[in-house]
């Protein structure tokens, strides 16, 4: 089931149009930003959101929050990063990578009422 038809307990959801975003989206979807081209063996920062699309925040209280962000480097796990609701301030983070090869970066997050969400990817070129 995709997101713009509602949303899937047991399966990823990903948007189906990014032009014509469901308010589910906008709050779930994490978004990532990375330079599109980096040096091998040199650090980089990639930034993560979860939600926020329109000002479409999503909640972070005891009923009803993010778990976890996973970001991969195309298949690969690069971390996971978990979060305690009411706690955590928001679900803004940065973090520091580092690449050999070219490939596409993604990320997934799991809300705990609306299960695993993944967003736009984007390639990472290593010169």
């Amino acid at each position: 089931m995709t997101s713009s038809e509602g949303y899937s307990l047991d399966k990823l959801n990903k948007p189906v149009n990014w032009d014509n975003l469901a308010v589910m989206d906008k709050k779930h979807v994490p978004l990532l930003k990375a330079s599109s081209n980096v040096k091998s063996g040199e650090p980089f920062e990639v930034h993560l959101k979860v939600g926020g699309i329109d000002g479409v925040e999503h909640p972070n209280v005891l009923s009803h929050y993010i778990g976890w962000v996973e970001l991969y480097a195309g298949e690969r796990p690069i971390c996971r990063i978990e979060f305690a609701p009411v706690v955590s301030d928001g679900y803004n983070m940065k973090i520091s990578v580092i690449l050999e090869e070219s490939t596409i970066l993604r990320a997934r997050a799991f809300c705990n009422l609306h299960g695993l969400w993944e967003g736009k990817g984007e390639r990472v070129t290593v010169a």
